[in-house]
């Protein structure tokens, strides 16, 4: 109230009316870079009209109309206070305030590894994210957009993780694709994809020529049989074979035998029989037989694969070059055994007769060594 004495001693008084200011911000809980909406709109001049609407938007920014509406944008967290001073035309003014909490964005830190060989494990690290207000962090992974794993139609919102850092172990060459993101659980989140480059292995092949050998010895009565079967050809590839089946020396008539191979797979089959041999130089009947370049010969080199197993399925099982794999069978057959009995019904004076057989097989195996490139 302020007062004069006017020369002829009348008091006159003279008054300031204020306004009446009112505030909405809305929504009071935002996060970075979004925008607030000021209505001061109802705000009343009470004596004469409003003049100015002067903001201060309490992040250093003011700002003044002369509408009660406006907008503004906060492009960092914290608690900031809005505060309105509204003016009339007769020199009043009325201030309001209100808050507003800007939630912030987490820091998204992501890592991964720049050089990765298929069937290595690749550490996906997330875990030097975090909020800026210290709030716990939510992980979620899609690990691989080639795939749905929740089978909803979209590759690219699986959740397949839900921790800071993914041990993801990978089973192939190529590049995988897949995404993150990272929520303060208050609205606020980040985003981010990522792709892993998987790299082949390279391999210094040399081949290792190596023999096997098997042998056997039983006896066999005439008119039976007798049977084996081995696979030679799992490790490497088969070069050659050399087979002796050897009887018993007996005085007399040679017995007849016959030794038969059987390679189903390739559908081989050979048969010798025996032959006797010089008595008086004490040699035995004998059934021999044999076969070379079954393969080519491996050459040594360099060769790329995600695994060690694909450059020897690539050589082993290569056209033309797995000849001899699968199932050797091999038979023995007991035909006659002489003399025979001179008249029926008596004993027969050579039954059968023992044998031993000697199997020797050449074979080259690949000796796989990784090459750091």
């Amino acid at each position: 109230m302020v007062f004069s004495v006017l020369l002829s001693g009348c008091v006159a008084f003279e008054s300031t009316v204020n306004p009446r200011a009112v505030l909405q911000a809305y929504p009071l809980y935002i996060q970075e870079g979004e925008t607030i909406t000021l209505d001061a709109r109802d705000s009343e001049a009470v004596e004469g009209v409003i003049t100015d609407f002067e903001w201060d938007f309490g992040n250093g920014k003011t700002a003044k109309t002369v509408i009660g509406f406006t907008s503004h944008t906060y492009e960092k967290f914290g608690i900031y206070t809005v505060t309105l001073t509204v003016k009339n035309s007769g020199g009043g003014e009325d201030e309001i305030s209100t808050n507003i909490v800007v939630n912030g964005a987490p820091i998204l830190n992501l890592t991964i590894p720049e050089n990765i060989k298929a069937g290595e494990s690749a550490l996906l690290d997330a875990s030097e994210s975090f909020d800026p207000e210290g709030k716990e962090l939510l992980y979620s992974w899609d690990l691989d957009w080639s795939e749905d794993s929740n089978n909803d139609g979209d590759n690219r919102n699986d959740v397949d993780a839900i921790t800071s850092s993914v041990l993801l172990p990978t089973n192939k060459s190529g590049t995988k694709r897949g995404s993150l993101t990272i929520s303060d659980g208050d609205g606020a989140s980040q985003y981010t994809t990522f792709e892993l480059e998987i790299s082949t292995r390279t391999f210094e092949v040399e081949w290792k020529t190596e023999q096997i050998s098997f042998s056997w010895d039983e006896y066999l009565d005439q008119g039976s049989s007798w049977e084996e079967t081995i696979t030679p050809g799992l490790e490497g590839r088969i070069i050659s074979f050399s087979a002796v089946l050897e009887l018993d020396q007996e005085l007399g008539p040679q017995d007849n035998f016959t030794l038969q191979l059987d390679i189903s797979e390739d559908g081989y089959k050979k048969s010798a029989k025996t032959e006797g041999g010089n008595i008086t130089a004490n040699e035995t009947s004998k059934a021999e037989m044999d076969r070379f370049g079954i393969n080519p010969n491996g050459e040594d080199g360099t060769y790329t694969a995600d695994f060690a197993e694909d450059v020897l399925q690539q050589l082993l099982n290569k056209p033309g070059f797995r000849n001899g794999q699968g199932e050797w069978t091999w038979t023995i057959f007991a035909q006659q055994a002489d003399p025979d009995p001179l008249f029926d019904g008596l004993p027969d004076p050579d039954p059968g007769n023992d044998w031993t057989l000697e199997v020797i097989i050449e074979i080259q195996i690949p000796i796989l060594t990784e090459i750091a490139v």
